[in-house]
């Protein structure tokens, strides 16, 4: 999977999870939170809109800047390949939110995973310029439940808020995950499904 523009995929050197940051319990507020979710889900959209109140990390852009944070360019999907240690080093003591289809792959309290139906998100990777099967693979991984999986594997059902962007416009995306920053919602991870479309 790529994100928007030439985004940085997840390397080889440290893959393994990274765990949890605290215990933010359901109904406090949380110091870090991911957003995350296949590329073209809004996730960039949606965090841009919390910027006045939140302090928002945007880590594709990061990790574009600084190559310390990546160790090679994938010629054939056309995307950095990140050094999740260099981030994690990178990134330090921070708070807020952070953004990227790589954010669950960090400590944090909470784990957002935007969802969008494949066909939406296909249309969307390729109205901004994507080759078709690049926006096709990452279509057939959102209907996979790939980003999800991975965020439950590494954080655990209760930390992990999933919502559906399909039809949402990006001030209710962001209301959302200011809900789930706030710990106003309860957690919820496999309530959306998009295998129809396989």
């Amino acid at each position: 999977m790529s994100d928007e523009g030439d985004e940085a995929a997840p390397g080889t050197h440290s893959d393994a999870a990274p765990g949890t940051h605290s215990d933010a319990a359901p109904g406090t507020h949380a110091d870090r939170v991911a957003v995350t979710g296949t590329p073209g889900t809004g996730k960039t959209t949606a965090t841009r809109l919390l910027e006045d109140d939140h302090e928002v990390i945007h880590l594709n852009d990061l990790i574009k800047g600084d190559e310390a944070l990546w160790s090679e360019r994938d010629p054939d999907r056309d995307t950095l390949v990140a050094d999740l240690d260099a981030v994690t080093d990178r990134l330090g003591d921070w708070s807020g939110i952070l953004d990227s289809h790589l954010a669950h792959r960090f400590p944090v309290d909470r784990v957002v995973v935007l969802r969008c139906a494949p066909a939406t998100l296909e249309r969307r990777l390729r109205e901004r310029g994507e080759p078709a099967p690049k926006a096709e693979e990452n279509a057939e991984a959102e209907a996979l439940d790939v980003v999800l999986s991975e965020a439950v594997a590494e954080h655990g059902m209760g930390r992990v808020y999933e919502i559906d962007a399909t039809e949402l416009d990006p001030e209710a995306v962001a209301d959302a995950i200011r809900g789930v920053v706030e710990g106003e919602r309860e957690p919820a991870a496999g309530t959306v499904g998009f295998t129809d479309y396989l």
